[in-house]
């Protein structure tokens, strides 16, 4: 049984700390991302409905979180 080891404030801070940092860390690759492929890829998939594309993302998007979940996770 796991108890409440997860109150204890030093332990919620840092799991809030390393969740901002993921977030963080995703949200900037997602941008290096988009401005190295030739064209705005939310405009592409809202506006344009761009099925293919957003499934490519999508795909992406899992890959750059595992990442992130990996290198944080230790």
């Amino acid at each position: 049984m796991m108890g409440i080891e997860w109150l204890k404030p030093g332990a919620f801070f840092g799991s809030a700390l390393f969740a901002l940092l993921g977030v963080a860390v995703f949200w900037l690759c997602f941008v290096i991302i988009d401005k190295l492929t030739p064209y705005d890829l939310w405009a592409e998939i809202v506006e344009k409905k761009n099925l293919a594309l957003a499934i490519v993302v999508g795909a992406m998007c899992i890959a750059i979180g595992l990442i992130v979940s990996a290198a944080v996770h230790g």
